[in-house]
Formats: C-alpha cells, structure tokens, sequence
C-alpha cells in the first residue's frame, strides 16, 4: 500500500501533475462532509431571523411613534385589490367619507371606469395600480406564487408613495397578499386598518381547486391570522358577524347595503335613449321592421315621436329580464338557461306569455363558457344578450326592466348579493337562488321570491309575469317602509 505524504512547499511538483496516490490526502467520509453543512445552515439562517426580528421591531416603534402631521388626520384610503368599476360598495364608501368631509384615496385597478360621481368629487383622488398576470412558464402553483409576490412589491410600493392616510379601509377578498400588505403600511405610516368582510377569499379558491387544496388551507389559514390584526372590522351578513367572531376571534360591525341613490325606476324617455343606444350592438333592442312613419323612432320596447318629443311604449312589446353576474362558479346560469327552455314551452302549449328580451350584464372568466351555451340556444319567443354596460347605463337599464334574476349563491354562504339590493331601489320583483342566509335580504313572498331549481324558476316566470300586479302588491308595501320610496306594478306590463 502506498503512503500518503503530505506535498512540501516548494515541492518541484505542482499538484495537478501529481498521481492520486502521491497528491493531496483524499476527501472525507460523507458523514463528516454531511455533518459540516448541517453546522454551517443555521449559521447560515441566524441573519435572516435576525433581519426578520429587526424589521418586526422597527415596524412596532414606528407603530408606536405620535401619530405625525394634524393635516394627514382624516384622510382615508379606500383600497381593492381588484377593479374599481366593478366595486360598487368600495365606490360608495369612497363617495360617503367625501360626503362627510374626509379626503378619499381610492386605489385599485382601473380595467373599467367607475361611476362618474366618483370621477366628479373633488374630495377623491384614484390611483391606478396594474393588474399583473400570472407568468405562463412553470407550474401553475410556481406561476401563482411569482403572481403574488409581484403584486405585493406593487401595493406596497405604491400605498408608501400616496399621501398618508389614518385609515385604510380593505375590502376582502381578494385578501392574498393585500391583508398583510396593508398591515404593514399601516405599520410603517402610523394608520389604522378597517377591513370590510365580503366574503372569505379560500372559500372562492375553494370553488376552482377544492377545500383541502394545499393552496387553499394556507388561504384559510392566512386570511384567519392577518385577519386578526386589523384594528376595526365590517361585514355584510349577521351571519358572517358571528361566523368571524367564533371561528377567527374578530369583533366585526354589520353594514348591510343599501342601493345609491341613482338606482330608481327609469322614465320613458331615458329608456328610450338607452334602448336605442344599445340598439347599435345588440339585436334584442332593435326594432322588428323599419318603421312606415320617418317622423317616428322606434326601438324593440319604446317609440318616440319626434314631432312632440312623446315616447310611448311599443305594443306587444317583449318582457324584460335582467340579470348581472360577473361570471364566476358561485352563480350557475344553467338554472336560468333551462327555465327559460321551460318558459319557451310554456309559450308553445299556448299559455298567452309575451315574448321575453333576457340580458345577463357583466364581465368575468366563465362568460366565454356561458356565451357558448346560449349560442347553441334556438328559441322562437326569447332573445338573450350579454352586455357589459357602463356604470351610468346599468342603474338606467335596471329601473327599465320588469322582472330581475339573481343566481349568487355564496361561496361561504355568508355574503350578500348586491345586485338584489339595486334591484330592490330600482322597484324591480326579483327572483333569487337559495343560499344559508339569504333570509337577511329576501324573505320569500314578502318581498321576493326564492327557488332552488329550474322548474320553480320557470314557474315563477310565468306566474309574475302573468299576475304582476298581484304577486307585487306586497312587495311595493315592503319597499315602501324600508327605503320610503316606490308604489309600483311592473314597469311595463
């Protein structure tokens, strides 16, 4: 056996010519080398604790420092990491804290115009922030975290750039990464966090990916913890109130809402201009045959006489449905599509119906689905469109219908639709799908109806239409007490 030397210095030698035999001692034992890396990681890991700890404690003396500058008291921040034109109850605190004086930030994505009394106030200053989308590289759990994070570094920048505010109110969902962002802010600039509760984000996760998702218990579980560090707290249902103050130890207030003021019915002559603007892109509101008499301008439900400047509705003209949605697994709109299958049934066994003009309004990743769906529909007496309308054309089509649909069904079963309560300022009868607590809004033959499926669906289309006035009495009574407005038949009918 060769003996291992150790090489001089200055050995005439270099090592690389050197045979293994004759060179440097061989390496180590595995365990040796194993037992080194395992000294050498907390070694390693000690300076991100120490960073971590260090930030935690400077992040509480800020906290703790006075409060800073009287003039920056007062001013709030609404925020939504989402689309402010499609975030009507964030509008309306936006537009209730400048009616009270306070200055009003309000940030979020800017994909579709808000509503113009926003765009107005003085009082509201809007700061965009980009809606980032997933990398297509990688797997989709890699593509959603790099999304995560991009939109945190975002937030965080831009809420340290505007004027510091006392509060931040929060909507959530969606809460992942905006909670903890906001926390942080609040933090660093000395405000006071107030999340409004619309629902639970990992319960909509849940809807795509399953409850014991892996993505989903750490949505859960982070929604639970941040969640905790707010400082003030709004819901929208008693039930929610109660389901955060068992399951989260969060004291929240309920804020039920309650239409704005621009939700009413809708007089003739508005109808008219909106039906014939909407004429230039949807069939449905164009008018059957061109009309004999120049002097008159006619859509599918109104005409006016350009002589007198009178708009009458058409005779015979179609019933009018409406729905909105914004298109995600919680509103199953097969349930619609087969009771308007049945309503086309009813109309051919010869029950005397009207023809019936539906539109679903707004925008999301399940209209392309459901847009297929009702391409492959062939009705005879039922026209169905689906527009996005803008924020000042939505409340005028609303008060313009006669009959309204609602197919949320929570995810939670916690939250409330919103859309019912336009529906309601607007004097429109509505029909909502049943969920937990639904009750909290619609009560069932008072001022609404509930179904559970296509057939009492359809049924309840037939019976409004066909008894308006009657089924609506009580109805109108019910609006008149809580809102002091409204005593109504059907719109049209």
């Amino acid at each position: 056996m060769p003996r291992w030397r150790p090489l001089r210095v200055g050995s005439k030698y270099p090592a690389r010519g050197l045979r293994p035999f004759l060179s440097v001692p061989p390496p180590l034992p595995p365990r040796h080398v194993t037992s080194r890396h395992n000294m050498a990681a907390p070694a390693m890991l000690l300076p991100l604790v120490a960073a971590g700890l260090a930030l935690c404690a400077a992040l509480l003396w800020l906290r703790g420092r006075p409060a800073g500058p009287e003039g920056a008291r007062g001013r709030v921040c609404v925020a939504v990491l989402g689309d402010l034109g499609r975030s009507p109850r964030m509008q309306y605190h936006a537009l209730a804290l400048a009616r009270h004086g306070h200055g009003v930030t309000l940030l979020g994505f800017l994909s579709t115009k808000p509503h113009s009394d926003i765009l107005c106030n003085e009082k509201i200053h809007i700061v965009s922030i980009s809606e980032l989308k997933a990398l297509q590289v990688g797997p989709k759990i890699f593509q959603y975290i790099t999304k995560v994070i991009a939109q945190a570094i975002q937030l965080f920048y831009t809420m340290l750039k505007i004027e510091r505010p006392s509060y931040i109110l929060l909507q959530n969902p969606p809460g992942l990464p905006s909670i903890a962002v906001t926390w942080m802010i609040c933090l660093v600039r000395r405000s006071k966090l107030i999340i409004d509760w619309h629902n639970y984000g990992y319960t909509i996760m849940s809807l795509v990916h399953g409850k014991n998702h892996p993505i989903v218990q750490i949505a859960k579980w982070y929604e639970k913890l941040f969640g905790r560090l707010s400082d003030y707290n709004f819901c929208v249902t008693n039930a929610m109130k109660e389901d955060l103050q068992m399951n989260c130890n969060i004291k929240a207030i309920t804020l039920y809402d309650k239409p704005a003021s621009f939700f009413k019915e809708t007089p003739l002559e508005l109808q008219h201009k909106l039906y014939m603007k909407l004429a230039k892109d949807y069939a449905p509101f164009k008018r059957g045959t061109d009309s004999i008499y120049p002097e008159v301008e006619k859509s599918a439900f109104t005409e006016l006489d350009i002589r007198n400047g009178k708009v009458t509705q058409v005779k015979e003209r179609p019933a009018l449905l409406i729905s909105s949605t914004s298109w995600t697994e919680d509103e199953d709109f097969s349930i619609l599509l087969k009771a308007l299958e049945d309503y086309e049934e009813y109309v051919n066994d010869g029950i005397k119906l009207p023809s019936l003009v539906c539109v679903i309004t707004g925008k999301g990743p399940l209209k392309k689905h459901y847009n297929r769906l009702i391409d492959k529909m062939h009705f005879k007496h039922i026209q169905i469109c689906t527009p996005w309308l803008e924020a000042e054309d939505y409340p005028v089509l609303l008060g313009s219908a006669d009959l309204g649909v609602c197919l949320h069904k929570s995810s939670s079963g916690l939250d409330l639709p919103m859309k019912v309560v336009d529906m309601f300022g607007c004097c429109l009868p509505v029909c909502a799908v049943h969920f937990q607590c639904l009750h909290e809004l619609v009560k069932h033959d008072e001022n609404g109806l509930i179904f559970r499926d296509s057939n009492e669906l359809a049924e309840q289309l037939k019976v409004k239409i066909l008894e308006a006035q009657v089924i609506l009495f009580p109805f109108s009574l019910w609006l008149m007490e809580r809102y002091g407005f409204c005593t109504f038949g059907m719109n049209s009918l």
